[in-house]
């Protein structure tokens, strides 16, 4: 990794194109720490010291504390991602947009513009339910139309420029434009975590404890992320044959491929939806200023909470984890089922003249990866279930209070791993140019 970017600021044009990137995170940072005018910048603070919400404490670490501040950023590129989401789901239930998605550049461009305006629809819908919601319970300084317009203006243009930066950074930088600006507001957090822990479990115990504590935190996170890396390289490989044919004089094809398959083929999407749906019915208590409900509903929605899990003074709070775990899984079947078809890879190598060694060509192929398919999802959520549950045992039973999970942990490989091949990609091309000049 490391020299890979050394190598990389040898070239001029790579070296100048990483300068960009660091620039643009500059800003991002610079932007998470100005306060929206006209707001008390103190009552996340408070809110989040008598309250264990765990949608907004979420958004505080995808945010990079900009939502704890409630800075121009609070909204950060989250309306970006879930109008992306809303977009792609949409494909396989209206026509025009799966037409549009297969429209190769120009499709791309319709579908980049729609994903756009959704994303200023969401920005607009979320500001003005805080602005409302949360001005009520004291998040304004006055209570009146103007704040209110300030707070929705400022949200909302915070993530629309947000949007602009992480796709200036794919056409001028390094690519991965929006995770980039998720990347750098989690990492952000990191030292205060650190911090947290330090102050959890080593300050005031004696140096050997201190020392055994600290042992223990580092491989736990090292086997987090150790796990976070095989899950997110892991991948099945279907070898695929062509055959041979007659092309003029000459026999062409013959050669030997494959398909390869994911074996996380959701990413980071399922737990997103689970904790998004879990969370639902506390962000809606909380923007009616009712989040402490008694009584049967009460247990409910703490067993909705993660951070209620692993609790040893209240055990039937981890129930939850497994409405948790079930909503995982069966968002990884359910995303992947979306994102790939079967029946299409298996149409498209029997045009090209393609089979998989033993199985024959139609139906037999279809059923053989559909199988192959659900078994592979399985082993991916459930892995994805492990990396998820580790952050909200410690969180639970420990009381670690860290905003970094298995979400942030999973963000943060993939978006390092996938940036180092853009620049070896980079790099490639320009030693072909080269090659070619000469």
């Amino acid at each position: 990794m490391f020299k890979t970017f050394m190598n990389a600021f040898k070239v001029k044009d790579v070296r100048r194109k990483i300068f960009y990137v660091l620039m643009m995170l500059v800003v991002i940072r610079l932007g998470s720490q100005m306060p929206v005018p006209g707001v008390n910048t103190s009552f996340f603070a408070n809110y989040f010291a008598n309250n264990t919400n765990e949608a907004f404490s979420f958004l505080n670490a995808f945010t990079g504390g900009g939502f704890d501040r409630f800075s121009i950023f609070a909204l950060s590129i989250t309306p970006y991602i879930t109008s992306s989401i809303i977009i792609q789901l949409l494909t396989i239930a209206i026509p025009q947009l799966e037409e549009m998605q297969r429209d190769g550049e120009e499709g791309r461009k319709k579908m980049t513009a729609i994903t756009r305006y959704v994303t200023v629809g969401l920005a607009l819908f979320e500001s003005v339910a805080m602005a409302v919601g949360f001005g009520r319970q004291g998040l304004l300084t006055t209570f009146n139309a103007v704040n209110v317009i300030v707070v929705v203006a400022a949200l909302t243009a915070g993530s629309a420029f947000l949007m602009w930066v992480g796709e200036q950074i794919n056409d001028k930088g390094v690519g991965n434009g929006i995770s980039m600006v998720l990347l750098i507001n989690i990492l952000s957090r990191i030292p205060q975590d650190m911090v947290t822990l330090y102050e959890t479990f080593v300050k005031g115990k004696t140096i050997a404890r201190g020392l055994l504590m600290w042992i223990i935190i580092a491989v736990v996170i090292i086997a987090v992320v150790v796990l976070v890396l095989i899950l997110n390289g892991a991948e099945r490989r279907i070898p695929v044959q062509y055959s041979k044919k007659m092309a003029g004089r000459k026999m062409v094809g013959g050669q030997s491929s494959n398909i390869p398959l994911k074996v996380n083929t959701a990413g980071v999407i399922p737990i997103i939806f689970a904790s998004s749906i879990m969370s639902f019915p506390s962000i809606i208590l909380s923007f009616v200023g009712n989040s402490d409900i008694k009584g049967i509903g009460g247990t409910l929605i703490k067993m909705l909470n993660s951070n209620n899990w692993f609790d040893k003074t209240n055990p039937v709070a981890s129930l939850g984890l497994i409405l948790y775990i079930v909503l995982v899984i069966f968002f990884a079947y359910f995303y992947t089922s979306i994102t790939f078809n079967p029946m299409e890879v298996a149409d498209n190598m029997k045009k090209q003249g393609g089979f998989i060694p033993g199985i024959r060509p139609g139906k037999s192929t279809v059923d053989y990866l559909n199988n192959l398919l659900s078994y592979i999802i399985f082993i991916g959520a459930a892995g994805l279930t492990i990396v998820a549950v580790i952050p909200f045992f410690f969180n639970g039973f420990f009381k670690a209070n860290v905003s970094f999970g298995g979400t942030s942990l999973i963000i943060i490989a993939s978006v390092i791993l996938e940036t180092l091949k853009q620049i070896e990609s980079m790099m490639l091309v320009r030693n072909y140019k080269g090659f070619l000049n000469d």
